[in-house]
């Protein structure tokens, strides 16, 4: 008799720790979101809400997202303005260069 009440026992306890398990999953996302100070943090958290019901489907991609932000750099794309000019630039001096020697098939 106590093993049937041990074993209903344990198996209360895997579910519960199952149930709550997936459920501190979901969040883990919007913890990250939050302690970079996402600007999309509520966002994420409801996104991770409604993966519950799509069975942790969108959840990867709520991870990325969470991660792509960080509060020293933003998104990270402000440097490709600068890139950008600088092969603008590199790409004028190369026809520049082509423009003053004259094409011979020979070589």
């Amino acid at each position: 008799m106590f093993l049937n009440y041990f074993a209903l026992g344990v198996l209360i306890f895997v579910f519960l720790v199952i149930f709550y398990g997936i459920i501190i999953l979901h969040d883990i996302p919007y913890l990250i979101a939050k302690s970079r100070n996402h600007p999309h943090a509520d966002a994420i958290h409801v996104a991770g809400w409604v993966s519950l019901f799509t069975l942790h489907v969108i959840w990867p991609f709520l991870w990325i997202w969470a991660t792509l932000y960080r509060p020293e750099r933003g998104w990270g794309m402000q440097n490709q303005h600068d890139a950008f000019v600088q092969l603008q630039h590199r790409v004028a001096e190369l026809e520049q260069k082509l423009a003053d020697k004259p094409f011979s098939p020979e070589e």
